[in-house]
């Protein structure tokens, strides 16, 4: 049964919070040799069955100890992803949340919350090593937020509109970078 199960999830395009992190799908491609959007391994899948829900107000933190409480992020439209320096999915979708965030700063606020319990020294280094810097190292030590949306697949990302209202949900990995996303994100930032 658990191949056939981490074969489930490759097709998702994430990693499942069951299975230990050694098993999970890893990925070494760099951004630059990342496949076409809908092919290998940017297959999540869009979900919008909570539509309209609220931000549920959780308060994280950096490796430096700065604090980011989730409602006061409202007044701007923003996309939360929960992701893990083990899941290769997340790894490879990082660089491209990263030029999302660039591309998109003045309209939309990017938020990625590491699912790494007590690694906040990995967190760190991961985005040290990867130049991410239009992004920051949140950490989630407990896993509330990754609870909360249940969906027991990494990555995880949400997105809110400037009121705070759930519009959709990408479960799975996805190319933030390609031109799905600027459709997606079309009538939330106008």
């Amino acid at each position: 049964m658990m191949p056939v199960a981490l074969f489930a999830m490759g097709l998702l395009g994430g990693c499942d919070r069951q299975t230990p992190a050694a098993v999970q799908p890893q990925s070494t491609a760099s951004a630059a040799a990342a496949p076409e959007e809908g092919q290998g391994p940017f297959n999540g899948t869009l979900d919008i069955a909570n539509r309209g829900s609220a931000m549920p107000d959780f308060t994280f933190t950096d490796p430096s100890g700065a604090r980011l409480r989730t409602l006061d992020l409202k007044g701007k439209p923003v996309l939360i992803n929960l992701w893990a320096t083990w899941c290769g999915p997340c790894v490879l979708e990082m660089p491209t949340l990263d030029a999302l965030a660039a591309s998109h700063a003045d309209k939309l606020k990017v938020v990625t919350i590491s699912q790494d319990i007590g690694q906040a020294e990995a967190v760190g280094a991961f985005f040290k090593e990867r130049k991410l810097t239009h992004l920051a190292p949140w950490l989630d030590p407990d896993n509330a937020m990754s609870q909360h949306y249940n969906t027991g697949v990494l990555p995880t990302t949400v997105l809110y509109d400037a009121e705070g209202r759930e519009v959709w949900r990408m479960i799975g990995s996805h190319d933030w970078s390609g031109p799905r996303t600027d459709a997606m994100l079309a009538d939330t930032l106008h």
